[in-house]
């Protein structure tokens, strides 16, 4: 005897082994034995065999109308053999019988199941929406078929293109526009960012990238609202007296933030000012600029471009420019002029003569160490008011080393300045630019006189606001690092703690209020300290414990991580264009990654750039290389590298740099998506799926 029974929203058949009164041992076709409980039962039969009378009664049901079943069926409950009986004839065959069974299963918009083998007819109106959506269901199927289509042909139909980037970067999985391209990309076996340029989606490799970072982090805009007016500065500051700023920026900086003084050279002690520019004196938490500033964060870098954090009228506002006195909180730091041992420093908030702006493209090429040694008097070099400064210039350039060697002694080691900073620059770029431009790449050596000046007195007055802040009981925002040991990363929070890859105990971003919003909450904090000394704490906008420092923290170290990926990411871009410009088809490069530990990592020695490349099996790490480039793929910024020739024959391991070389490595792979093109459906699953650039 053979019985057709459910099992886990199935029909299955099978024939009798053994039954008892609750259950059955049925052998199924496949040989597998199961236990079927009698109440699942639906059909016994003689003949034919299970899969005869299966593959009989799913051609049957295929043909059944379901509208018209729907009406044969009686209001009550009913079982599939009564339906058969009115739709078939009074007597239907067994194949009749599993084919009612199998229609009225398959139809849950028609009917409603009531057990096994038993089901009521939905009400009409039910049913009208299921059709209706049925119908529109076959419809979206069609347009997903028909937009696959031109896909495939190489046409990109004008629904897919508005929604480009979401497809791509966030895509709602259950979008027609989202199957469309896995469904395309299925079919054609292409990559699904190779299938989209191909079908003319993207007509411009930098606009993409562009476009990309502004959906994904300025979705309404770079722009900014209406009518956003830097507010003045109502209180009576005191002229800083005797003191003659200058501030040391690149050419195309404009939110100039810090600036630096010195005072009583010659006198045994001398005073270092450290001023920082002061929108925290106008702009107040909670107000229309501040919701600005909170929500950007940070100003985005790029080459050739930029978004501020603040309207340029307002940094017009507040930056210290030359040619007069602009308000700043001011750090004096007193220095025994002999031994450079720092002997008390002060807070201040005043108005500051500012006299310069020096250029450090236009001066880093003069200002070097022998410029700089007031023991010999070469013949004037530099701009005039470089030069006028160059007393002050070599106080804190001895005092730079002076403060450098002191932070390496807690530090344990030097720092690594073995690789230049990179420095781009797009000739005839006037705004925003187009990927068209010529690039020049340049390099800025790190650790240079005014370089070392700058960093080293912005050190000195994070570290120092940081503790001051600290020992007032007055919360911040810090950076720290435990260790210096491999894997341990620098780390916001807000306490004071020891940030051991600068060598100082505690470190609050505080010199760059213009641009970062975190220096501009902790100047707010910095100036009720300025205020209000030993109670600042009960002054201060933001109090112990306060979830806001919390949350700005979150939502600064999230945006700062993705404005700085899209940095590397346009820096790459212009790179990958210089090699093309220059016609470069093969460099220098030092192996990073060996092939050992997954695929072979080389960084180019005259250019920012980390590729992937073949034939370095066997070679270690640090070894110097000869690579030949492959084609440039500008769209998923890949290059890939193949090894002809080792330059060394001993590897440098010291030249590795190890604390960058996982951000490199993050640079060096192609573009990430999230399409899944193994996943037909709309299921879920995290972004980041690899794009090949093939």
């Amino acid at each position: 005897m053979f019985v057709l029974f459910e099992e886990a929203g199935k029909y299955l058949g099978g024939r009798v082994l053994s039954e008892a009164e609750a259950s059955a041992q049925v052998e199924l076709e496949t040989g597998k034995r199961v236990k079927v409980k009698a109440a699942n039962v639906v059909l016994r039969f003689d003949k034919p065999t299970p899969p005869e009378l299966i593959a009989e009664a799913r051609t049957l049901a295929a043909g059944v109308d379901l509208q018209l079943a729907w009406d044969f069926a009686p209001e009550e409950e009913f079982g599939f053999a009564d339906l058969a009986a009115d739709y078939f004839g009074d007597k239907p065959s067994l194949a009749q019988q599993a084919a009612a069974l199998f229609a009225l299963f398959d139809a849950p918009h028609y009917f409603r199941r009531a057990g096994k083998g038993r089901f009521r007819k939905a009400p009409a109106e039910i049913v009208q929406q299921a059709l209706a959506a049925i119908e529109k269901k076959k419809a979206v199927q069609a347009q997903i078929a028909a937009w696959a289509g031109e896909l495939a042909a190489g046409r990109c139909p004008d629904a897919i293109r508005e929604q480009l980037y979401r497809i791509l970067f966030r895509p709602d999985k259950n979008a027609p526009e989202y199957k469309a391209v896995v469904e395309a990309a299925r079919g054609t076996q292409t990559a699904p960012l190779a299938l989209l340029e191909h079908a003319g989606a993207i007509d411009s490799a930098y606009q993409f990238h562009w476009q990309r970072f502004l959906f994904e982090n300025f979705p309404k805009g770079p722009g900014f609202p209406a009518a956003l007016a830097a507010p003045a500065i109502t209180e009576d500051l005191p002229l800083a007296e005797g003191v003659q700023a200058f501030s040391i920026d690149d050419s195309h900086t404009t939110e100039i933030d810090d600036a630096l003084s010195v005072q009583g050279l010659g006198s045994g002690t001398v005073t270092v000012g450290i001023h920082i520019a002061a929108p925290g004196l106008a702009l107040a938490p909670g107000d229309a600029l501040d919701q600005v500033a909170r929500n950007r964060l940070s100003t985005v870098y790029m080459p050739g471009h930029k978004i501020t954090m603040l309207p340029d009228a307002v940094v017009d506002a507040y930056t210290l420019l030359d040619g007069g006195d602009r308000p700043a909180v001011s750090l004096y730091a007193r220095f025994d002029e002999a031994t450079l041992e720092l002997q008390g420093a002060e807070t201040r908030l005043e108005r500051v003569p500012v006299v310069a702006n020096l250029r450090h493209d236009r001066l880093d090429g003069v200002i070097d160490e022998a410029w700089l040694d007031l023991a010999h008097a070469p013949a004037e070099q530099g701009p005039p008011e470089a030069w006028a400064l160059r007393a002050p210039l070599a106080f804190l350039w001895r005092l730079a080393r002076h403060l450098k060697a002191a932070r390496e002694a807690v530090r344990g080691k030097p720092e690594s300045f073995s690789r230049p900073d990179y420095t781009f620059r797009l000739v005839g770029s006037e705004g925003e630019p187009n990927g068209s431009e010529q690039v020049q790449i340049t390099t800025r050596r790190r650790g240079a006189p005014l370089d070392l000046m700058v960093s080293e007195a912005m050190i000195l007055a994070n570290s120092h606001w940081g503790c001051w802040l600290a020992e007032l009981g007055v919360p911040a925002l810090y950076r720290s690092q435990a260790s210096l040991a491999p894997g341990i990363k620098v780390r916001m929070g807000t306490r004071a703690l020891p940030h051991a890859g600068l060598g100082v105990k505690s470190y609050a971003w505080s010199t760059s209020p213009l641009r970062r919003y975190t220096d501009l909450v902790n100047q707010w904090q910095i100036i009720a300290a300025a205020r209000h000394g030993r109670t600042a704490a009960l002054a201060a906008p933001f109090k112990p414990k306060d979830a806001q420092l919390m949350a700005i923290l979150s939502a600064f170290d999230a945006a700062y991580a993705a404005y700085n990926a899209h940095q590397a990411g346009m820096e790459r871009f212009w790179t990958l264009k210089y090699l093309q410009q220059q016609g470069i088809r093969e460099l220098e490069a030092t192996l990073i990654r060996d092939a050992g530990a997954g695929e072979a990592l080389a960084r180019a020695d005259a250019l920012p750039l980390v590729l992937p490349v073949l034939g370095a099996q066997g070679l270690p790490r640090g070894s110097r290389l000869r690579v030949r480039l492959g084609d440039v793929d500008e769209i998923a910024l890949a290059v890939n590298g193949t090894v002809v020739e080792r330059l060394d024959a001993a590897a440098a391991p010291a030249a590795l740099d190890e604390e960058t070389a996982d951000e490199e490595e993050a640079t060096a792979g192609p573009l990430a998506i999230a399409v899944d093109v193994d996943d037909a459906e709309a299921g879920e699953r995290p972004a980041g799926a690899e794009v090949n650039p093939a």
